[in-house]
């Protein structure tokens, strides 16, 4: 069969179900939310009025939580039955019910995907079918850098939708960054009317000599991000939000400059960074940072009921630090040896802070490096090391490597890749990633929470951009994140590429503006602008 992800097992036989104006739904306790989003997306699709009800024609959809199995299906976890007396979807909680909903929206066929129906007389059937599925991990995600290129609120909710397509259920915002402050927070409004705004942008990579001269930026409101939290939740994805520190926080300081070391440069100067890479600019390890930073914290956690928050904790310069008289009293005062140690104590104290209020703090792998509290988690993305010593020192773990699912990353060797950046890593490279290495002792590898792909906007200006760079390979990645493959098997991706085919039709109904299996269509390319490619091929581990 042409799902995907690939589920755990399915078998199809002769015959079909019809929906017809006849057919009904009939939602059981706890699956409200699956109704809604069934009736609504082939409601709009199909013209159909799946209106509510109980029907014993063959032409019911049945949705069950069905509590009696939820040990063997997992709460993602889910059956699908599709036979002569109808379709049931059995989940082992909401959340299966909601992922059974998500295949037999495949089953339908591309058009199950439109807004609207594409034809009057089109008969909608569904095959005769069983199958039964469940995910591999709890995390599977996609990180989206919205500080270096704005996506407005329309845009976010328009990729909530397509991860849910794609069964993905962590969406990790960036929603801070030096080129952009993206999210409002009320006690210090100059970071949005400062913050989310710059005068120009870098056009291409750093190394480019062009720029775009308008002024670029954008924010979300607190009810922008109360909508957006929401619109995930009813598609069970959780909303996990990024406020880095203690660097890649230029528009911070740019906005408020005693965040800044102003014993070493004159920060009122600063503007919100207009280029890419790291700056210097990183905040002083003061007490009142501190406090400013818990003040910003407070309305993120009224926000984002997520039980992690994210703070960054990457590529933090300490050139400043090191020349900062108040930062090496600073270092002296608290017993630390040098300025990583004063890094660590940054990153441990909002550790501590969010601990107290039952939350857990997530940081990329840097924050390994002068030791970790023991509630905290770590994404790993400087390839697997990070990840694996996380993982035996006890500390759960997010796989993201850079050199295999970072998606900004071109996706050929092609001159015509526009803006390429980074490692070659193509359909078949995403496909064939493992998040769990096989050095991981088996207790080690329990930590291993899942994985995400991650995907940074420098070089991507607008939504069509961001969807080439992350389509069609968020597709291969979503199974690897779902499928759980038998002991000693190897991924099959001509299966996969056979059951592409299909997929790119449903991505061609959702307004997907994918790179093509051929290369990238004349309007995709960039001509002229500079990338960055990397010679070679990166290592695996």
């Amino acid at each position: 069969m042409d799902v995907l992800p690939l589920p755990r097992s399915g078998k199809t036989r002769d015959g079909a179900v019809v929906l017809d104006g006849s057919t009904v739904i009939d939602a059981g306790p706890g699956t409200e939310g699956a109704e809604r989003r069934l009736r609504a997306d082939l409601g709009a699709a199909t013209g159909l009025p799946l209106a509510p009800g109980a029907g014993d024609d063959g032409r019911t959809i049945r949705l069950r939580v069905d509590t009696a199995d939820a040990g063997h299906l997992g709460p993602e976890g889910y059956k699908l039955c599709v036979d002569g007396d109808g379709i049931t979807v059995h989940g082992g909680g909401a959340a299966g019910v909601f992922w059974g909903v998500q295949t037999l929206r495949q089953l339908l066929g591309p058009d199950a995907y439109r807004r609207a129906p594409v034809a009057t007389d089109r008969r909608w059937e569904v095959p005769y079918t069983v199958i039964e599925d469940a995910p591999r991990f709890s995390w599977r995600g996609l990180m989206l850098d919205v500080s270096r290129h704005f996506m407005p609120k329309e845009g976010v909710l328009r990729y909530l939708d397509l991860l849910a397509a794609h069964k993905l259920n962590v969406f990790h915002f960036h929603l801070t960054d030096d080129q952009g402050w993206r999210i409002e927070i009320k006690r210090h409004p100059r970071l949005t009317e400062v913050g989310a705004w710059r005068s120009r942008t870098k056009y291409g990579h750093r190394a480019s000599p062009l720029w775009d001269e308008a002024p670029h930026g954008g924010y979300y409101t607190q009810d922008d991000i109360r909508e957006i939290v929401a619109y995930a939740a009813e598609r069970h994805i959780t909303v996990v939000p990024e406020i880095d520190v203690p660097g890649h926080s230029q528009a911070a300081i740019a906005a408020y400059p005693e965040l800044g070391n102003t014993d070493v440069i004159d920060t009122t100067s600063l503007t919100v960074w207009d280029n890419w890479g790291i700056t210097p600019n990183v905040l002083a390890p003061t007490d009142s940072t501190l406090r400013f930073y818990e003040g910003v914290l407070e309305e993120v956690l009224d926000l984002f009921p997520s039980e992690f928050v994210h703070i960054g904790g990457d590529e933090c310069p300490k050139d400043q630090w090191k020349v900062s008289a108040a930062a090496q009293a600073r270092i002296k005062e608290l017993g630390l040896a040098d300025e990583d140690e004063l890094q660590s104590w940054f990153i441990r104290h909002f550790d501590r802070w969010l601990a107290d209020r039952g939350r857990r703090l997530i940081g990329w792998d840097e924050i390994l490096e002068g030791g970790l509290a023991p509630g905290a988690a770590v994404s790993s993305w400087r390839g697997y090391q990070g990840g694996i010593a996380a993982a035996e020192a006890g500390h759960d773990v997010v796989m993201c490597p850079e050199q295999q699912v970072y998606l900004d990353h071109r996706q050929a060797a092609g001159d015509d890749e526009p803006m390429p950046i980074g490692y070659v890593r193509t359909l078949e490279d995403v496909y064939r990633f493992e998040p769990v290495p096989p050095a991981l002792s088996p207790e080690a590898a329990r930590h291993v929470l899942g994985t995400q792909a991650n995907v940074w906007t420098e070089v991507m200006q607008d939504s069509g951009r961001v969807d080439y760079q992350v389509f069609p390979r968020l597709a291969a990645f979503a199974e690897v994140a779902w499928s759980t493959l038998p002991p000693s098997t190897e991924r099959d991706f001509a299966d996969f590429e056979r059951r592409m085919t299909v997929h790119y039709a449903r991505l061609d109904a959702l307004g997907v503006h994918y790179r093509p299996p051929g290369g990238p269509l004349p309007w995709q390319r960039r001509p002229g602008v500079a990338g960055r490619p990397i010679d070679g091929v990166p290592p695996n581990v």
